[in-house]
């Protein structure tokens, strides 16, 4: 039988399975269900950067009223973390106590600032590493793209002075150069990117004249972009990669280790499926393995990544234009293994 044991974010995994962020990884009832179907580790769901801003709003307003007469007053009161975060501390540690593989805990943030001390608070809670949600839709015409990437690496720098565990970010495919991007970031130190995030895409409802903001489950053909990606990054950055869209079959997961990828995160599988969906991936990841005579998931990491196919271009515009005149519709990972 296939080993699938690896690394990822410096941690020892079971296997390239990693529960992404979501509802599924806000109980700890659930994490233990994951661990009992063999996911590699869990990605807990996201606290908010506005949530812990809130709180601190809150506070200060509280402490301000009276403060000149009272100031030792401020003694009384517990750091300042959101109800909602000191909850997820809380799960954290029981998390901690009663499951054994690594936990990542995950903040979805905007810019830096005085929450991100919270990173730290987090880091002590027990969680084995740190996943940055970066979550922002440049929507000001008078930004540039190189402020936007510039806030982007200030934040991810305050979150590394804050902490002492490993760092991923989860980044959008919307910047202008994403390769360089991820790039800079892995020279600033990060230990893993994920790819991608999938922003809210409001609908408008017709019938209410109302914007809808359903969030709908990803499906397989999303895969696509953060595959491309990966497989253009691969053997290119030291941080590990992690693909996290369009994740639903072990097929998947087999697609995103052969493009280079180190972990394959699932969410919208397990939602729809139920958390059992975790061992029939595995079991079709390690029934290709086993058929084909590889032992380890190193043996077929990377193999059709941009670096070790005949055809590198397949993975940029030569494709497209080949397509679009009437040429092959074969995917970029058809194209053979040098």
């Amino acid at each position: 039988m296939a080993d699938l044991s690896t690394t990822y974010l410096g941690l020892p995994l079971a296997n390239p399975l990693v529960m992404a962020a979501s509802s599924a990884t806000a109980r700890v009832e659930n994490l233990q269900l994951a661990e009992r179907f063999g996911a590699g580790a869990v990605v807990l769901r996201s606290l908010f950067e506005e949530q812990i801003l809130a709180e601190q709003a809150q506070l200060e307003d509280t402490l301000s009223q009276g403060s000149e007469a009272h100031v030792e007053a401020q003694d009384y009161f517990p750091p300042v973390v959101h109800a909602d975060a000191a909850s997820y501390l809380r799960m954290v540690e029981q998390a901690r106590r009663t499951v054994s593989m690594p936990l990542i805990g995950s903040i979805n943030a905007v810019r830096s600032g005085s929450w991100t001390r919270y990173a730290k608070q987090l880091s002590e809670c027990g969680v084995d590493a740190i996943e940055l949600n970066v979550y922002s839709v440049a929507a000001d015409p008078a930004t540039s793209g190189q402020v936007i990437e510039e806030q982007l690496f200030d934040l991810v720098s305050s979150v590394l002075d804050q902490v002492s565990v490993p760092v991923a970010v989860k980044l959008s495919p919307y910047y202008t150069s994403v390769v360089n991007v991820v790039h800079e970031l892995d020279k600033r130190g990060v230990s893993g990117v994920v790819l991608f995030n999938r922003f809210l895409q409001p609908d408008i409802d017709l019938h209410h004249e109302t914007l809808s903001t359903v969030m709908p489950l990803s499906t397989p053909q999303e895969m696509r972009l953060p595959l491309r990606f990966t497989a253009l990054l691969s053997g290119r950055i030291e941080a590990d990669i992690a693909i996290s869209t369009g994740v639903h079959t072990g097929e998947d997961m087999l697609r995103g280790l052969l493009a280079g990828a180190t972990v394959t995160q699932v969410a919208a599988a397990v939602i729809k499926n139920g958390l059992h969906h975790v061992g029939s991936m595995l079991r079709d990841c390690e029934a290709w393995m086993d058929d084909r005579g590889y032992s380890m998931v190193d043996d077929i990491r990377g193999m059709l990544s941009q670096a070790a196919v005949q055809d590198p271009h397949a993975f940029e515009r030569a494709q497209y234009v080949s397509m679009l005149s009437g040429g092959s519709h074969s995917s970029p990972l058809n194209a053979r293994v040098s």
